[in-house]
């Protein structure tokens, strides 16, 4: 079972270093016999830093299949929590063990990244250790952006078909690849490792062991690259610190560990959808009962509504179950929806950063209603809203489609392809974001190609309803200056009509 500790929003595995090694192994044997592809991530504070402005890394850490604590501050804070971690798991020290064990087992590996020759540098090194380590490529690219990568890069690595993908690109830039690329080269392991062959190849020095036992080993990498760093590692203190506190005084009370859950579990309602009633306090002492049930409840439904209304508390790795448990249910195509959520659960999960990833909804009868129309809302509907009442087409001037509540590498083909069949009659698009909680590169790649598709046939694209993740995402990356984008459909159609 998957135990998950929530920090700042992102969900970390609390595995010791052999552990983890022991769910690379399954996640290897699960590719090699399902397809299944994995993504992991090896965490420290900068990366819950850079998570917490950027949604896109947000959500791809939040849903990554493994996330090693690489960073004691991490594990600190897992300790002020009252949840302490087993140990750091550091990236560094991870891959030459991986290395090792791949050798035992006839796994292969794909190195990609890093700066000219030190990947090539850190394979021979690596395979000189092990000599029966099979090393189906290493390819170092020029310098680009996730969206401008050179497609030959996937061919070549779909054609050495490795057992594990090691990415070096850095934070964000490696995260978000893999959650672009994962399905086209479909490697059963994709691993974010930023720094280690530079390490690896001895490019970079590690820090004396006992500072990294004593979590000093910031201060020897400040030391080598001070011009390059103290900036960052200032604004990690800052930040980290700001958001840690916050979720620790959100979730300073609560901890007597209380019954969860009646004798009876889950009821099946319909062949498709369980509910799930709980109650008390969830907390370290008793989430793995929540979770058991889940998984009991999803071996026989795909989707599965949680009533919360009578849940008093719920603590990191609670949480982290909830957040465990929601993949599980996507991964079967199905969803998890939290009906009658208290409100404050509902700030916990704002602080976490948490509420675009759940499916809240006001009662079990409003998540039953969603279900069976296939309309997942994006969050639960505010009272206060008002939206323009307008058709969901225009003949005379507009097409809306409405776009999915992820738009990512699973749902880009399919957005690209509906608009390629409006344009067919009407090359004037209104693409539609109120269901959306979550745009990723891929996302992206595909307005830029609608986008063009549509001035090709002297059209136009605008986007509407954007929430505030959409619209952060598209400017990190300044699509906001080539994208055309509206508050809502009525202003997006007004322009035109006024033109």
């Amino acid at each position: 079972m998957r135990k998950l500790i929530v920090i700042s929003g992102i969900p970390i595995d609390d595995l010791n270093v052999e552990e983890t090694l022991d769910r690379l192994d399954e996640f290897v044997e699960i590719g090699r016999a399902t397809g299944k592809n994995h993504q992991v991530a090896t965490v420290n504070a900068d990366f819950i830093v850079k998570a917490m402005a950027d949604p896109e890394l947000r959500f791809l850490l939040q849903e990554s299949d493994l996330l090693m604590p690489d960073g004691m501050p991490l594990v600190w804070g897992s300790r002020l929590l009252g949840l302490p971690m087993e140990e750091r798991v550091a990236g560094s020290d991870i891959v030459p063990m991986l290395a090792e064990r791949a050798a035992e087992k006839g796994y292969s590996l794909y190195l990609l990244g890093a700066a000219p020759g030190i990947a090539q540098q850190a394979a021979d090194i690596l395979q000189e250790k092990h000599p029966n380590l099979i090393i189906a490529g290493v390819n170092s690219p020029p310098y680009s952006s996730v969206l401008e990568m050179n497609e030959q890069v996937v061919q070549d690595i779909r054609q050495a078909n490795p057992d594990i993908l090691l990415v070096a690109f850095g934070n964000p830039k490696q995260e978000k690849w893999i959650g672009m690329y994962r399905h086209q080269v479909n490697v059963p392991v994709m691993i974010g490792v930023g720094a280690t062959l530079d390490f690896i190849a001895g490019y970079r020095a590690r820090a004396p062991m006992w500072m990294q036992k004593s979590g000093l080993e910031w201060l020897f990498r400040l030391a080598q690259e001070p011009r390059r760093l103290w900036r960052r590692y200032v604004l990690d203190l800052f930040s980290f610190g700001y958001f840690f506190v916050r979720q620790w005084w959100v979730m300073r009370s609560g901890n007597r560990p209380e019954v969860i859950l009646p004798k009876s579990n889950f009821i099946i309602v319909d062949n498709e959808t369980a509910v799930i009633e709980l109650q008390g306090q969830i907390t370290i002492q008793n989430h793995e009962d929540f979770y058991r049930t889940g998984q009991e409840a999803l071996a026989e439904v795909s989707s599965v509504i949680v009533n919360m209304e009578n849940v008093t508390f719920m603590d990191s790795t609670a949480v982290g179950s909830l957040v465990a448990l929601t993949r599980d249910a996507r991964s079967k195509q199905g969803e998890v929806l939290l009906a009658n959520t208290p409100d404050n659960l509902k700030r916990t999960f704002d602080v976490l950063k948490l509420a675009p990833f759940f499916v809240l909804v006001p009662s079990v009868e409003a998540a039953f209603a969603s279900l069976r129309e296939g309309r997942v809302p994006a969050v639960e509907p505010a009272p206060t809203r008002q939206t323009s009442p307008v058709e969901e087409e225009s003949p005379k001037q507009w097409t809306v489609v409405k776009v999915e509540r992820r738009l990512d590498a699973n749902t880009a083909d399919a957005l690209i392809e509906q608009c390629e069949t409006h344009m067919w009659h009407n090359p004037f698009l209104i693409l539609d974001f109120a269901a959306t909680v979550f745009l990723a590169s891929a996302g992206l790649a595909a307005l830029v190609k609608i986008q063009r598709m549509a001035e090709e046939r002297d059209g136009s694209v605008r986007l509407a309803n954007c929430s505030a993740d959409v619209n952060r995402v598209i400017e990190i990356v300044r699509f906001d200056k080539v994208l055309s984008l509206y508050k809502d459909i009525a202003s997006a159609m007004g322009q035109l009509e006024s033109a």
